[in-house]
């Protein structure tokens, strides 16, 4: 939400027009027995005053693009005769008028379709001419399949598929796709009716990446093996997105496959090519690496690129010298030297992932891709397995000499949650109270009870307690920074008396073991942002963390968070519950206080504010208004009389208030979702058999629930207007969402 200017218009206009009243009216408007009402009305006609001042001073900036207020953009789209986006998707309509020029001048082009994907949705794409993709004999004009073979497989283009090669059967259908398929002029769905002369594929990744910097890993086995997760849950790592997005790409290039941000593969994260130049060979010489002999032995294959680390070694085996070029000292900095820049291996290790062993990372050639738990020899200067696709990594033939700490990258659809996006609400230049940084066991005292606690890291903290007589406390992360704080027993907050306020922000609390988050005492409000708590998981050690009210509560704010259930307790009372653009789940657990394992929401009074919420789960309230909002179990509501039921959805059989623009469906909603796991990059996200009406049944046309905000359905239809208008003439546009 934008901020108002304090320019001091409204006051200087104010003391402007009360100069030029007589001194005797002024006098007589302190007197008497409603003072004050004269200064009123000066005030009132000065804010009017200061409004006209402000919008004359942007007459100039209303002029760009850049600069302009939102009204005037249909006007300049007037100008360059640009069809406009839906006013619902501001951003790309914005851009879309401020690059229309630039667009057309390079219409028709793979550069030009994929900066749409991002000026206009906001994601990251590749497209790919299926008619490229189409097998077919080989010409005798073609030129040699040498260099145009697959990276991965060598298939020649048009060839046939070498079916020999796993990791090309893994980029099957893919953007990156290495093999050559039938023509198919079937109507496009799923997977038939994708290679055809006409058909031009959009490959789209929706999902939001964001980075862990120096994050505690959960250790699994004490000094071996480790989860990347602070929680302990095996998560897929992604890839950033490596691609610049300027106005103008100087160099331009159609994706490579570790510049998309996605889920990394295994495969990719092994992937290591090598290659020696006669300068790194002379440096290894000078820096006494290797001998002059050895050196001569390396000239020969100067310049050589090697597939992998198999073909390498295999050429130093093959030399003179080599029983010196494979000992362990020397091949390892031979590795490090050798590895190209254009590789998964090199570009991942640097900037995706990184483990930290005492503060030092652990070099790229110490490390290698596999899958977890193996028992596979490794060579002796391989020290770390790192398993990409679900989040683990071990120590094999090294020891952590201290401290181990992780930086990886995690994908997920918005910012819902604890999380390191930016979150430009937190007041960074607010001095707190108490910091807390380097992780480790602290008591709950030392969050102070009437002042302002910041974490400043993503280190995993442990406590339990009481915290006793609050008058308003703030307990919240860094901005850019996920604390996880893991219990080891109940976490309790108690209000001094009912003016008492609890804010908290950026936090993840979660545990292993039964604990509850409590609102044990009096306050006048209670607001969680951004926060997660933890909903667990229906295997262990994955205990939901469920939010407790046994006290008194005026307003209980939840705003984008997700947590596990929502109960008041025998002695709790909530007069105002606003939850909105938040995700509330049971997992089938049975928590305190809830009547059933399903129960996700139980309130015994108060009105229940709904705005854009998925709930995992049975919901129990007294009154409710609900807006956006999906509820995926039985709905029961005992005063129907008052509230509503707004383009919401729910289940059959559901006690609800008057319903408007809503439906209900039979219970079984396994099927709408990607993932209902909490911790999986798509979690409760809608997958492509989900009913239609939960895609486009809100209000603006986005989806219902707690992804509302994101605008997914109204991006998409702007994507497709604008591909029409820039693709060649002819072709037909396909839209692949990458999961």
């Amino acid at each position: 939400m934008s901020r108002k200017a304090d320019d001091g218009f409204e006051l200087y206009f104010a003391e402007k027009l009360w100069e030029m009243i007589p001194a005797v009216y002024r006098e007589k408007d302190a007197e008497g027995d409603n003072p004050g009402v004269l200064r009123s009305l000066v005030e009132v006609i000065a804010g009017q005053a200061a409004t006209l001042r402000k919008d004359t001073d942007r007459l100039w900036d209303d002029q760009f693009i850049e600069l302009c207020e939102d009204w005037a953009v249909p006007y300049i789209a007037d100008l360059v005769g640009t069809r406009l986006l839906s006013d619902k998707n501001r951003r790309g309509r914005r851009v879309d008028v401020a690059k229309t020029i630039y667009y057309r001048r390079r219409k028709g082009t793979l550069r030009v379709l994929e900066q749409l994907i991002r000026d206009i949705a906001g994601w990251d794409g590749k497209v790919v001419e299926n008619f490229k993709r189409l097998a077919r004999l080989r010409h005798g004009l073609d030129p040699e399949p040498g260099m145009t073979g697959g990276r991965l497989t060598g298939t020649p283009p048009g060839g046939t598929a070498d079916l020999r090669s796993p990791h090309g059967s893994s980029l099957a259908h893919g953007p990156f796709d290495e093999f050559y398929h039938l023509a198919d002029v079937r109507k496009y769905k799923g997977m038939d009716g994708r290679y055809a002369i006409p058909k031009l594929a959009f490959h789209l990744y929706p999902l939001m990446v964001n980075p862990v910097v120096d994050s505690t890993p959960f250790e699994i086995k004490t000094g071996e093996s480790y989860t990347f997760d602070p929680s302990g849950r095996s998560i897929p790592l992604f890839m950033p997105d490596y691609r610049p997005h300027g106005f103008d790409w100087d160099e331009w290039h159609s994706a490579l496959e570790w510049e998309l941000p996605s889920a990394i593969p295994c495969r990719l994260l092994g992937h290591a090519e090598y290659m020696l130049g006669a300068s790194k060979i002379q440096e290894l010489k000078n820096t006494s690496v290797i001998s002059a002999s050895a050196a001569k032995d390396l000239l020969t294959i100067a310049g050589l690129r090697f597939r992998n680390e198999t073909e390498f070694v295999r050429f130093l085996l093959s030399m003179p010298n080599a029983a010196e070029l494979t000992s362990v000292a020397v091949y390892r900095q031979l590795l490090a030297a050798a590895l190209a820049d254009d590789c998964g291996k090199s570009v991942l290790l640097e900037n995706a992932v990184k483990v930290l062993n005492a503060g030092i990372p652990v070099p790229p050639e110490s490390i290698k891709a596999g899958y977890l738990p193996t028992s596979l020899p490794l060579p002796d200067f391989k020290g770390v397995i790192i398993d990409p696709a679900n989040g683990l990594f071990s120590f094999k033939n090294l020891s952590p000499a201290g401290e181990v700490a992780v930086t990886y990258h995690y994908g997920f659809p918005g910012k819902i949650g604890a999380g390191t996006y930016d979150r430009p609400e937190v007041e960074e230049s607010a001095d707190p109270d108490v910091t807390l940084s380097g992780g480790g066991t602290f008591a709950v005292s030392a969050i102070s009870s009437d002042g302002i606690t910041r974490i400043e890291d993503n280190q995993t903290y442990y406590t339990s307690g009481n915290r006793t007589n609050i008058r308003k406390m703030t307990l919240f992360a860094r901005n850019g920074k996920r604390p996880f704080i893991s219990l080891n027993g109940d976490l309790s907050f108690k209000g001094k008396d009912e003016t008492s306020e609890l804010i908290m922000d950026g936090i993840w609390i979660g545990s292993s073991l039964p604990c509850n988050f409590i609102i044990n005492g009096p306050f006048r409000c209670v607001i969680l942002k951004n926060c997660t708590l933890d909903p667990g998981d229906q295997m262990d050690p994955f205990s939901p963390v469920p939010l407790i009210i046994n006290s008194s509560v005026e307003f209980l704010v939840i705003d984008s968070c997700i947590t596990g259930p929502i109960i008041t307790g025998p002695k709790g009372h909530i007069e105002n519950i606003i939850i909105r653009d938040s995700i509330v789940q049971s997992v089938n657990k049975k928590v305190t206080y809830a009547p059933t394992k399903e129960t996700a929401i139980l309130l015994n009074d108060g009105m229940l504010n709904m705005e854009r919420v998925t709930v995992f789960g049975e919901l129990i309230a007294h009154r409710l208004r609900a807006s956006e909002t999906l509820i995926t179990g039985l709905a029961t509501v005992t005063d129907t009389q008052n509230g509503c039921f707004r383009f919401s959805a729910g289940i059959e059989n559901s006690r609800l208030p008057k319903r408007y623009e809503s439906h209900l469906f039979p219970s079984d909603t396994g099927y709408w979702f990607i993932s209902g796991k909490f911790g999986q990059p798509w979690y409760g996200a809608f997958s492509e058999s989900a009913p239609a009406v939960l895609k486009t049944g809100s209000e603006d046309g986005s989806e219902i629930g707690a992804y509302c905000n994101l605008l997914n359905p109204v991006k998409m239809e702007s994507l497709d207007k604008k591909a029409g208008e820039y693709m060649p003439f002819g072709l037909i546009p396909l839209y692949i969402k990458e999961t």
